[in-house]
């Protein structure tokens, strides 16, 4: 399979397993709570995994697992019984364990004895670390190996490792227990009718968290904690409460909001810095396009997200030519990594840029988030990016001068496909032919023409009316040449690609829908584009497929030949509405959020593409990541289009003009930041009401009009 990337989709984790997720840190488990290092399992702190065997016996045995679930994202409750110590079958001893993830974890280990007598109990905890990074264990290949030492003392087990200069560490605690080169052993009398209870502590060695061995245990515990919980506390008082009629799509808001609240991670070069990683358990790392696209579907939930996202994308913004990381001057990023063994990332280093859609998506955001009311001089600060970003577009993007952007990766270790849909077959024809590079992607081109329009509105905004006239004709020269290309007048929609013949990639596919988005559609063609999106090639009743059924790539259990992806239905909702499409748009919100009652009202990063009238519920992709950064934007950005929720805080504007299906509901939100205010927003049937709008700005009931309308064009 030439060109394929391992990691870029997500590798196994094992039926049944459960994902915690902390900012930078993530574990997976079995639903048992063991961990064991055949498994792709741990406990991960940037990139690495600091706990590689965390498996527990009661009298000898594992615990037989009964259930497991997470009351937040970063907390995990796992119940299961324990082997009596006489070896009968039947047992009246039951385990749970309460797990919290920090930069390491507490778990809370109880033992209930349902007999009438006092139960005997020999509780062990087998302990290791492999300080391998994600990528070895994502693909089950180690390359490096560390020169181990190992401290007992009483109650506490260090494990230190160094390979080359690096150096690494852990520290796991257990008040009152044995310690052995195993791991952490303790002896109880559990009473009849009672309980027994201990607390178990991980935490990282390392130059920030230097600790001191003898440290009790229930201090470490509480501070290493309590960070986590403030920070999730100040989340949850700072985003908006939503309630909604319909209780299911109200779940799925706060679940999103939670999500959101746990991909957080922070900038190490500025910590006051939030940037929203991609997704868990791989993906715990910014990536230019996922986290870029995420931060514009939350805007009307925590706009800081997208500021500090282009922030730490600009500091890292391409300054030079690398053939290797495929870094260039002025392009953003793909994806950057904390702490991992640089042979197994992608290029070799620590950042990678080999994407053609971050650079454009880049001075979209910042348009956008200029709307918004964020800091004049933060946004002002930015914008030299965007034209460094722009400048790419022209001189590196487009690398044959004919007004389009592709891709061609640089060496054989990057990325053979550049955009959203980034594995080795995603780009296919529509008799299932791979298409050659380079290759322009339609939605690139939208993206492309979205940031054109961006950067002009800034300018006309900034009283540069040179400027702004000269991209506003970029972009309608970039819209003429696009439709007259990319148009399949025979099949009604547009090609997914041009080929490095300049050939039209024929597949029938769901980017088109992002075109819609972008706004580079043109009007007479946007009611073929979407008549082919909600046919029933593409619908599958759950969502649009990637890949439309009849195409010869197309299957329902690939990654992106056929799957549903949630954000990417959300950007097709989205460019729906923009369109006036409204009847569609509300369908495919509809059976977006129907389906995310089958995930515990946690969209998945996708689906199989199966026909719901063929399958009575969504059925899981094996490797989805959950909680992903765009899919659990989704709800967000779903409920926005539908609302047509647009601030314009430089105009003094709240354009809003709601079209929910009517089996929502009312819409009740307390809290949602407009231009540093906080606004509570009621919909009702036909009434709309604002409230606590900042001084100087005014609610419209109406769509926002076109950028180029505002621009005076």
């Amino acid at each position: 399979m030439a060109g394929w990337n391992a990691d870029n989709a997500a590798g196994p984790v094992g039926q049944g397993s459960l994902t915690l997720v902390a900012g930078s840190s993530f574990c997976i488990s079995l639903q048992n709570g063991d961990i064991f290092p055949h498994h792709p399992h741990g406990v991960f702190h940037r990139d690495t995994r600091i706990v590689s065997r965390w498996s527990l016996t009661v009298n000898g045995q594992p615990v037989e697992p009964l259930g497991a679930w997470s009351p937040s994202p970063y907390q995990g409750t796992y119940m299961g019984r324990a082997a009596r110590g006489d070896g009968r079958a039947d047992t009246p001893l039951t385990v749970e364990r309460n797990r919290e993830l920090g930069n390491g974890i507490v778990e809370d280990i109880t033992i209930h004895n349902y007999s009438l007598q006092p139960a005997s109990c020999e509780i062990a905890l087998a302990v290791d670390a492999d300080f391998a990074d994600l990528f070895e264990v994502k693909e089950g290949r180690f390359h490096r190996l560390w020169e181990q030492t190992r401290r007992t003392r009483a109650g506490s087990v260090t494990i230190e490792a160094a390979w080359q200069e690096t150096r690494k560490g852990i520290v796991v605690r257990m008040r009152d227990a044995e310690a052995s080169d195993e791991g952490l052993l303790l002896r109880a009398i559990v009473p009849a009718h009672g309980k027994w209870s201990a607390r178990a502590t991980v935490l990282p060695l390392t130059a920030e968290t230097e600790v001191d061995a003898g440290l009790p245990t229930l201090v470490l515990s509480a501070d290493m904690i309590s960070a986590q919980v403030r920070r999730q506390k100040a989340w949850d008082a700072h985003v908006p409460l939503p309630r909604v009629g319909d209780p299911t799509v109200e779940r799925s808001l706060l679940r999103s909001h939670d999500d959101i609240g746990a991909l957080r991670i922070v900038d190490p070069d500025h910590p006051d810095r939030m940037v929203v990683a991609a997704g868990a358990p791989w993906f715990m790392a910014l990536f230019g396009r996922d986290s870029l696209l995420s931060s514009f579907m939350v805007l009307p939930v925590d706009a800081t997200l997208a500021l500090g996202t282009l922030q730490t994308l600009a500091d890292r913004q391409g300054t030079k030519v690398d053939p290797l990381t495929e870094e260039q001057p002025g392009r953003i990023l793909h994806e950057v990594r904390l702490d991992v063994g640089t042979s197994l990332a992608l290029g070799g280093r620590s950042a990678y840029y080999g994407t053609a859609d971050a650079t454009p998506l880049f001075v979209t955001l910042l348009g956008e988030a200029s709307r918004w009311g964020l800091a004049a001089q933060d946004i002002t600060a930015l914008v030299p990016h965007a034209d460094r970003a722009l400048e790419w577009i022209r001189d590196y993007g487009d690398r044959d001068g004919d007004g389009f952007v592709e891709y061609k990766r640089l060496n054989d270790q990057g990325l053979a496909n550049q955009g959203w849909k980034d594995s080795w077959d995603g780009i296919n024809f529509a008799d299932g032919r791979l298409a050659e590079p380079p290759i322009a992607l339609c939605e690139v081109q939208g993206y492309v023409y979205s940031a054109y329009m961006a950067r002009a509105s800034m300018a006309y905004d900034a009283g540069d009316e040179d400027l702004a006239k000269d991209l506003r004709e970029r972009a309608e020269q970039l819209k003429k040449q696009f439709n007259e290309q990319f148009w399949l007048p025979d099949r009604g929609y547009y090609a997914i690609a041009l080929d490095r013949d300049k050939r039209p990639v024929d597949a029938c596919a769901s980017n088109m829908g992002h075109c819609l988005w972008s706004g580079i559609v043109d009007e007479v063609k946007a009611p073929q584009v979407a008549r082919r999106l909600m046919s029933p090639e593409m619908f599958s009743g759950w969502g649009v497929r990637t890949l439309a059924t009849d195409m010869g790539a197309y299957n329902p259990v690939s990654y992106h030949n056929g799957s549903v992806w949630p954000h990417d239905n959300a950007l097709i909702v989205a460019g729906l509405m923009r369109y006036g499409f409204v009847k569609e748009a509300r369908q495919l919100s509809s059976a977006l959020m129907e389906a995310a009652e089958y995930t515990d009202n946690r969209l998945p990063e996708l689906f199989c593409g199966f026909s719901r009238s063929d399958y009575p519920q969504p059925l899981a992709y094996p490797t989805a990541c959950s909680p992903q950064a765009w899919a659990s934007a989704t709800p967000v950005m779903l409920v926005r289009s539908l609302l047509r929720y647009e601030p314009d805080v430089s105009l003094g504007v709240l354009w809003i003009d709601p079209a929910l299906p009517e089996r929502w509901g009312s819409l009740h939100t307390t809290n949602l930041p407009v231009g540093g205010a906080r606004v509570t927003l009621d919909v009702s049937a036909s009434r709309v009401t604002v409230e606590g709008l900042p001084p100087g700005m005014v609610f419209r009931r109406g769509t926002r009009p076109p950028l180029a309308d505002l621009m005076g064009a």
